[in-house]
């Protein structure tokens, strides 16, 4: 199964990216139908790549960190379930538009890479 980049793209919530003491933070809504994570390869925010086991990923009010998302133990993400990632780096954001890949992994699909520009 091979989902259409220009779909993948709207997986991420437009205005949603924050910094702040903490970190960067953005919002991500599956719009593509009931699914699992198996795992999150990582985040790149701009020219500086984050593991993971530097990204936080709440849900229903439940922080879940990358590296326990496995094949093994995935993350249920239904339609229409809203998910914010949080890396504890803000070093990587700057004024403007900033660009931002995200790569998991779906027990169908295999590796899903998601790309988008978001402005702070």
């Amino acid at each position: 199964m091979i989902v259409p980049e220009f779909l993948l793209k709207k997986i991420y919530q437009k205005g949603t990216l924050k910094k702040d003491d903490n970190g960067v933070s953005f919002e991500l809504k599956n719009i593509l139908g009931p699914g699992f994570i198996s795992g999150f390869n990582f985040v790149q925010i701009n020219e500086k790549k984050f593991e993971a086991d530097a990204v936080i990923f709440v849900t229903d009010g439940t922080e879940i960190k990358g590296t326990d998302v496995t094949e093994e133990n995935p993350l249920k993400f239904r339609l229409g379930q809203k998910g914010t990632i949080k890396i504890a780096d803000n070093t990587c954001i700057k004024e403007g538009s900033n660009k931002i890949i995200i790569e998991i992994m779906n027990p169908e699909a295999g590796k899903v890479t998601v790309k988008f520009e978001d402005t702070i």
